[in-house]
């Protein structure tokens, strides 16, 4: 019985003409194009029904407390890294922003000091206007206040240059390579381009919640909400469209971290992130959730004590009442704030990376 010629081509192909070899390799690269295709997941891309026996995907995951643990272990390991980083960022942010204004934190004080005197009629001690002091100070925007638009944009591009350096040691340090600060600085920012086109999709994707605040200010503007079913309706509305940006926003985010990739576009890392996220959103947002948290103890442990040393030592010595000693110290938990972020994502892309 004769043998198939496919067998036969494929078992001899030297003996083949160059075109037929042309058309067999043409029809490997096809077989290859319609197996990726097939086996790539695509799951809710369309109005057909996703099952969920369909998008059930592994996550063998660290707990919340080991992650956590494994991101600070990273940093301060490699703080010969990570402190000249935050030092630079610093100072280019001192230099080109400038820090918040000692006035306003004076201000932020007095208001505390009257409100005290007024409702609590002096009884809050001074851990307790500490803790108010530095949730006022970052609530109500004290780092951010009286900027230009030409110190946000500096603001906004020094925060890009954070996350692509941070995201570049990182990479270098878990592949075993020996990095340096100066070889992130120079070489993180290739991808500049492509994390400023992903930011812009981030940006179209809170749409929908600058719809809800808007909503909400002309709401209670016009009373809107004093009617219970008035109000029932407009909250069902602001869920509906905060969930709808949480679910792009969950795949976008890891887009910042998967367009850091040399030579990657930026939608062909939003959709690698979106396949890659696909089926886990719910632990993303557990794990970003609780790095809010991390991070808010951090802020507590560090800052609390600066902020009662700082009003110490301004009732005792007069010369240091002009010194911007807490903005100094809230613009360098903000920039290692930002790192830890950055590597605490990047741990958490690397797990589900090495798992697909």
């Amino acid at each position: 019985m004769p043998k198939h010629p496919s067998k036969k081509s494929t078992k001899e192909p030297e003996k083949l003409g160059f075109f037929a070899n042309l058309k067999l390799s043409r029809a490997k690269m096809k077989d290859r194009r319609a197996f990726r295709k097939e086996t790539k997941v695509k799951l809710h891309k369309s109005f057909k029904r996703s099952y969920r026996e369909d998008y059930i995907r592994e996550t063998d995951t660290p707990g919340l407390m080991a992650h956590a643990f494994e991101t600070f272990k990273i940093i301060f390991k490699n703080w010969k890294l990570f402190v000249p980083l935050i030092l630079v960022i610093v100072f280019l942010n001192i230099i080109l922003v400038g820090l918040m204004s000692e006035e306003s934190y004076n201000t932020f004080q007095d208001a505390l000091e009257d409100t005290n005197e007024r409702l609590a009629n002096g009884q809050l001690g001074g851990i307790g206007k500490a803790g108010l002091l530095l949730i006022g100070t970052i609530t109500t925007g004290g780092l951010t206040r009286g900027m230009t638009e030409v110190q946000q944009v500096f603001m906004t591009l020094l925060l890009i240059i954070t996350w692509l350096v941070t995201i570049y040691l990182i990479r270098h340090i878990l592949a075993g390579h020996k990095v340096k600060l100066r070889d992130g600085l120079y070489n993180a920012l290739t991808p500049f381009i492509s994390t400023f086109c992903v930011v812009a999709v981030i940006f179209l994707e809170l749409i929908p919640i600058f719809i809800v605040i808007v909503a909400y200010s002309a709401a209670l503007a016009t009373d809107f909400l004093s009617t219970p079913f008035y109000a029932l309706v407009f909250f069902i509305f602001a869920a509906l469209l905060i969930l709808l940006s949480a679910y792009l926003l969950s795949s976008s985010y890891m887009a910042l971290i998967a367009v850091t990739a040399p030579g990657l576009y930026p939608m062909t890392a939003i959709n690698t992130a979106t396949d890659l996220i696909a089926g886990r959103r719910i632990r993303l947002i557990i794990r970003l959730l609780y790095v809010v948290f991390v991070l808010a103890i951090c802020w507590i442990v560090v800052m609390m004590p600066i902020i009662l040393i700082d009003t110490a030592l301004k009732e005792n010595v007069d010369w240091l009442l002009g010194v911007p000693i807490v903005p100094f110290f809230l613009l360098l938990m903000t920039e290692f704030s930002l790192i830890y972020l950055a590597t605490y994502s990047y741990l958490f892309y690397r797990k589900l990376l090495d798992m697909d």
